[in-house]
């Protein structure tokens, strides 16, 4: 069957909810590249610390079909995912202090970033112009992950990022990636 019945799609968010409140012990795949404890990741520098709390993480796949896809419409709303053969769904509490930084990086596949505290400031590496897009408590951002990007704390009070990864099954979340050059930090 190439298409999951909403049914389906209802399970699979349901799924998803549990897998980010599951032990991350038990979850699928790898976690860092780093060698740290996949379940807590800190990162300082001279400006600040930001701690990666990973809540869960499964793969999806549909045994029936190599292609999976979830298509729902309801009135005029219109939703897709398609993956080939599966997918991973990770989802991470990230907590930034003050002045705290990702560091560049990119991801395999798609992230979604929900700020659900303080105020985040994103820098893209193929931005020559180096422009701060800025999100505010209860704003997304979506991160397509397809090159360098920094996510920093520009402010002087903590925030809080949930951030929910689409990734190939097993496949490291984050990739560290040099400084593009095109921001002065």
């Amino acid at each position: 069957m190439s298409m999951l019945r909403s049914s389906h799609l209802g399970a699979l968010l349901l799924a998803t909810s549990l897998a980010a409140c599951s032990d991350s012990r038990s979850s699928v795949g790898p976690r860092s590249s780093e060698g740290q404890d996949p379940s807590t990741i800190t990162r300082s520098d001279t400006k600040g610390t930001a701690v990666s709390t990973l809540l869960g993480r499964a793969t999806f796949a549909d045994p029936k079909d190599e292609n999976l896809k979830i298509s729902r419409k309801t009135g005029d709303w219109h939703f897709e995912l398609k993956a080939k053969p599966a997918f991973d769904i990770a989802v991470q509490s990230i907590a930034f202090a003050a002045g705290a930084q990702s560091g560049w990086h990119s991801h395999p596949g798609p992230v979604l970033i929900q700020v659900v505290s303080g105020t985040m400031t994103f820098y893209e590496s193929d931005d020559p112009t180096c422009t701060p897009i800025v999100r505010t408590a209860g704003q997304g951002y979506l991160d397509l992950g397809d090159h360098a990007h920094i996510a920093r704390n520009e402010t002087t009070s903590a925030s809080q990022n949930i951030v929910t990864y689409f990734a190939p099954p097993g496949a490291t979340l984050r990739i560290d990636e040099p400084s593009p050059g095109n921001c002065p930090f």
